[in-house]
């Protein structure tokens, strides 16, 4: 099987050679360096180096380059209708440059060399962009006329994107990014969840799903309580599933049977030798012989796995994968 068929069959439960061996999320840069001053080629294309199936991914985002940047990490841009209509100038972009060179990945893609995933800025996630952290919580309540204008515009700007990148390329997955979850569950709830997000993805998802898209939520944290969510509103899947999070992969196949998952290694796993390591993919083992899951690490590898330690985890994500 080639790299698409294989993802494909999967995805969809279906028998496969073996299941995909990828990195999700890049590696860390403080990861990278110390193992580059372990060995590693400066010039290395890391994916190949380590003999991880390739993935290309762009991630559609939804501000121009002239939009201002934020005074620091957490912080906003507007705190009301007015700001919003000052800078919204600066916002959607076509994106005609990034489909363009898209064709080619198209026919790389249809022969099977690599398969095209693409990234959207999710309903939860761009609004806190604009509010900011905490002021996006209290907009919720305080400003909801605006919190419904901003994600509507960001829906007809994504369906606008994909009608247009339908043409060039039908990217294999994507993902929405969310980060709507902590390590105590969801950052909303439900009844919020139906009033401002489930609108925006009964719009977006009829759209994926014609062009034969796999759609999967980015939510760090613990996702558990969210996954009826999703399933409601379409949804396929979720990553990275985090273990340190409280994320039990098996709980959520038995009560979703359904549901695609991708990530769930425990990375605090890494730095404790091979038989840690090994009790991982052991816990997954079931999961992986379900369908429906692709194992990876559950987030970026931190810069304290050594380069070793990181080919010890490879290896198991051979033998295990092919198991």
């Amino acid at each position: 099987m080639n790299h698409v068929e294989r993802f494909r069959a999967v995805m969809a439960f279906q028998p496969a050679d073996r299941l995909p061996r990828i990195e999700w999320a890049t590696w860390w840069d403080k990861t990278v360096e110390r193992w580059r001053s372990e060995g590693v080629p400066r010039d290395a294309d890391l994916f190949q180096y380590f003999g991880l199936d390739p993935y290309k991914q762009v991630w559609f985002g939804p501000r121009k380059e002239t939009l201002p940047a934020p005074p620091h990490h957490g912080a906003g841009i507007i705190a009301n209708a007015d700001d919003y209509a000052r800078i919204k100038q600066h916002l959607y972009p076509p994106h005609e440059n990034n489909i363009g060179y898209m064709r080619e990945w198209a026919a790389r893609q249809a022969r099977g060399e690599f398969v095209v995933w693409i990234t959207l800025e999710g309903f939860f996630w761009f609004p806190r962009t604009l509010f900011g952290i905490e002021p996006h919580l209290y907009a919720f309540y305080d400003q909801p006329e605006l919190m419904h204008r901003i994600n509507q515009d960001l829906v007809d700007s994504q369906i606008r994107l994909l009608h247009a990148l339908d043409k060039i390329c039908r990217p294999t997955f994507m993902t929405f990014g969310e980060d709507m979850s902590c390590n105590h569950g969801p950052m909303l709830s439900k009844e919020l969840f139906d009033e401002f997000l489930a609108p925006c993805y009964r719009q977006v998802v009829p759209v994926l799903q014609e062009m034969g898209v796999v759609t999967i939520v980015d939510s760090d944290g613990d996702v558990t309580d969210m996954v009826p969510w999703m399933e409601s509103v379409g949804l396929n899947g979720a990553l990275p599933l985090e273990r340190q999070a409280g994320v039990d992969a098996a709980k959520i196949r038995a009560a979703h049977p359904r549901f695609r998952m991708i990530g769930h290694f425990d990375k605090m796993t890494m730095t404790r030798g091979e038989a840690a390591m090994r009790a991982e993919f052991e816990r997954l083992l079931p999961v992986m012989r379900s369908g429906g899951f692709i194992p990876s690490v559950d987030h970026q590898t931190p810069p304290g796995v050594s380069l070793a330690e990181y080919r010890v985890y490879l290896r198991l994500l051979k033998e295990y994968t092919e198991r």
